[in-house]
């Protein structure tokens, strides 16, 4: 949110009554009133937008202050009492880890904390600037690339130029009356009802017993109890889902045979390039009557007759215009944590398509597939809800909203966070989890193997981290000196707070920078100073205990893999991100099937969703990624149903660096889906990167040195 270029009024009094002028006072009772409230015990909604808008205001305030013609004393003294309300700030963040997500300058502001903003701004005497105009919604952005219509499409517009209306999607839908919630943010507290209210319950919804589970099945093909149950509630008339499954449980199956009992044809799969082709076998697998066709660059050789329409994110921009007019039924996103960002123009697609889609049908069959709903946030629920209907970009849609003030309750009332959940859980969240619905499935364990990088590169790796810790630490002092802060005497809410900054500008130039030595250059020349010791443990498990999957994220790892492998005269295939998708299926089913080949080398972002490679049980992890959630998909590339033994994850982890930081904070992030989903009731990481984790551990070694 801009300022104005207005400042504050001239000094006209000299002395302590300048003390009272101004923002700074407005932000100092603010802040403690919030300092106060967490003292007492949870923050609430109301104090937690209180909380946001402190943290912005004093950014602001900061920035026009270093800006502003003002003395050189004026200006440092402005500086220390904005230094003071950022360190009440921070200490309430310590007391209440979840409002550090709150401190990102990048955090999005609602509309109750826009207004508060305002408020502010005129209790200290600041005008407002006029009112920026808002971005637009992201279902309307239109399409970036050139669109193209395939030959197929015109044929069948041809032959049915009149596509057949649904009356009933013009049915009207009376609006939810303005109750006790008209007034309240909603969003925020929805999405902190899935932190705190679980109770220790998980977020599934109640799905009614089959009473023929075989029924569902086509012949030749058997449903799990836990699918059946799925295929039962769409059959009496549920219709939007969030398929929440662990990876492994047949998500791609129960959304084919749901749209067979549903009717919802014709079907549109968004879905990564690499399953595209691997959908299309499973349509043919599960709806053996229906036809599928993968829509390839331009769509060429697109069947626009077909029943079910698979399409990968990366080509979606340029056929825009004819998936919204084509009169689908149905759509199924897979993978649907792809779509979180929303400024980003896959999202802006997806979900310009689904309100299409809405438009031209009352109830379609809406299913958003994801096994790791939550990589980073919360909020990451944001975009999904949005796809599936149940929220827009201002709140609550009427189905949630009559569901929320049924409950009685509004976000300030004792209750409300559990019920609420509920409310969410009931409009379609389906989680099941390996260990509870399919018994017969071998466990899986990750093991970590440190390996010593006693070379010439280990030696410069582990003196590039010194150097790292070394230019941070001369950052943290010289923020230490500007505060007139003695380093020796720093309170630990100060420090924490400096480490963080300090570690965040660090992050932004390394993501801003193509030269130089940052995190991200560190932690590739692990991984290449570890590829040749994977790689050679992969081929001592492929000559023991038979076929092993080696999965990286780089491609230079993967060739040093594919040449220590080809030496050990072991076998294997690759599968790459630059692979056609055919290509991709036909070294899928090598693997798969031939005896001879006792190896897949599998870039960790082109293969770790999606497929199927349970002919082995081993992983081994050559290079950590930065999310537990891009690590279990890996490993669940194997651990899924067809597995018939045990599955072991080998970790290989570069002692006495970064490395070992970096597999701690994975590991710990994983807490987040489990407490959200699960109902686990353990202690949810803070929010924030591990990026920045890493990096703020990296400068507090360098402290305690």
């Amino acid at each position: 949110m801009a300022r104005s270029s207005q400042t504050q009024a001239p000094r006209a009094r000299a002395g302590k009554q300048v003390d009272n002028e101004g923002l700074i006072p407005v932000l100092a009772r603010a802040v403690r009133e919030v300092e106060g409230a967490a003292q007492r015990g949870p923050v609430s909604p109301a104090n937690r937008t209180k909380f946001q808008v402190i943290a912005l205001l004093v950014r602001e305030e900061r920035q026009r202050a270093k800006a502003a013609p003002m003395s050189d004393s004026d200006r440092a003294e402005t500086l220390k009492r904005l230094d003071g309300v950022a360190t009440i700030l921070a200490k309430t963040a310590a007391r209440d880890t979840s409002l550090i997500a709150l401190l990102e300058s990048d955090k999005g502001a609602s509309d109750a904390a826009k207004a508060l903003r305002r408020r502010m701004l005129e209790d200290a005497g600041l005008a407002e600037p006029e009112e920026e105009a808002p971005p637009a919604p992201a279902t309307s952005a239109a399409p970036v690339e050139k669109q193209v219509v395939p030959d197929s499409v015109r044929a069948r517009q041809l032959a049915n130029p009149f596509l057949a209306p649904d009356f009933a999607a013009a049915a009207y839908t009376p609006p939810v009356p303005a109750r006790r919630l008209s007034n309240w943010e909603l969003i925020g507290p929805l999405f902190k009802s899935f932190e705190y209210g679980s109770n220790g319950s998980a977020a599934s919804m109640e799905l009614p017993v089959p009473s023929d589970r075989d029924r569902y099945a086509p012949s030749g093909a058997e449903l799990m109890q836990h699918q059946a149950g799925f295929i039962e509630s769409v059959q009496r008339g549920h219709r939007t889902f969030l398929l929440a499954d662990e990876p492994g449980l047949g998500k791609t199956a129960q959304s084919l045979i749901a749209a067979s009992v549903s009717g919802s044809y014709p079907l549109l799969a968004v879905v990564p390039n690499v399953v595209k082709m691997n959908w299309a076998r499973e349509v043919a697998l599960w709806t053996p009557g229906r036809r599928a066709t993968v829509v390839h660059g331009d769509g060429n050789d697109l069947d626009a007759f077909a029943d079910v329409v698979v399409v990968n994110y990366e080509v979606l921009d340029r056929h825009m215009s004819w998936l919204r007019t084509l009169g689908f039924k149905g759509m199924v996103v897979d993978e649907a944590h792809f779509i979180k960002n929303l400024t980003s123009q896959r999202s802006k697609n997806v979900l310009s398509l689904a309100a299409s889609l809405r438009e031209r049908n009352r109830n379609p069959l809406m299913i958003a597939l994801t096994g790791t709903p939550l990589i980073n946030s919360v909020e990451d629920f944001r975009a999904i809800w949005q796809f599936l209907g149940w929220i827009d970009d201002k709140g609550p849609r009427p189905a949630l909203l009559a569901k929320l003030e049924e409950t009685g309750l509004t976000p300030a009332d004792f209750g409300f966070f559990p019920e609420a959940r509920q409310a969410v859980v009931d409009l379609g969240i389906v989680r099941r989890r390996k260990i509870d619905v399919a018994a017969d499935l071998p466990s899986k364990r990750v093991v970590d193997l440190p390996v010593e990088l006693d070379d010439d590169l280990g030696r410069s790796i582990r003196q590039a981290e010194k150097e790292l810790g070394a230019r941070l630490l001369t950052r943290y002092k010289a923020v230490l000196k500007n505060r007139s802060t003695d380093a020796r005497s720093v309170s630990a809410a100060e420090r924490a707070e400096v480490v963080r900054l300090v570690a965040q500008a660090e992050l932004d130039e390394s993501k801003a920078s193509k030269t130089g030595e940052n995190v991200f250059t560190m932690v590739r020349k692990i991984g290449q100073a570890k590829a040749a010791l994977a790689a050679d443990y992969a081929a001592q498990l492929a000559r023991s205990v038979g076929k092993v999957v080696f999965f990286a994220k780089h491609i230079d790892v993967m060739d040093q893999a594919e040449a220590v492998l080809a030496r050990r005269d072991i076998k294997s295939i690759s599968i790459r991100g630059d692979q056609t998708a055919t290509a991709r299926q036909k070294e899928i089913d090598a693997f798969q099937n031939d005896p001879t080949v006792q190896a897949a080398v599998c870039s960790l972002t082109a293969a770790g969703v999606g497929l199927n490679l349970q002919a082995a049980s081993d992983v081994v992890l050559a290079e950590l990624s930065w999310t537990a959630a891009e690590q279990q998909q890996a490993i669940d590339r194997v651990h899924r149903i067809g597995q018939e033994v045990p599955v072991t994850a080998w970790r290989i982890i570069a002692a006495h660096t970064i490395d070992s930081k970096i597999a701690e904070l994975i590991d710990s992030k994983a807490s987040l889906a489990a407490r959200a989903l699960d109902g686990d009731d353990s202690d949810v990481t803070a929010e924030g990167s591990v990026q920045l984790a890493a990096l703020e551990h990296v400068l507090n070694q360098a402290i305690g040195n």
